[in-house]
């Protein structure tokens, strides 16, 4: 199955239920932190965001691309 860009909330509902805790806002984008995480986890206000940054956060925290997907169906 192929990562799609979907819109930064459904971002952010997928990120929290991961685990991810919000920490702060800058500018337009949303920085999110993981326990295990040695960088923060960024999600901008896009309405689309690319599949390059989805995959790089997923990156971040380490999440499968299965996890990825049962957490897109609930979002």
């Amino acid at each position: 199955m192929k990562i799609n860009p979907t819109h930064y909330k459904v971002q952010i509902k997928i990120f929290e239920m991961a685990g991810c805790v919000y920490v702060r806002t800058k500018g337009d984008h949303l920085i999110y932190r993981y326990p295990e995480a040695v960088r923060p986890v960024i999600i901008p206000k896009y309405k689309k965001i690319p599949t390059f940054i989805i995959k790089n956060n997923m990156r971040v925290i380490g999440m499968s691309r299965e996890k990825y997907f049962k957490l897109l169906e609930r979002a």
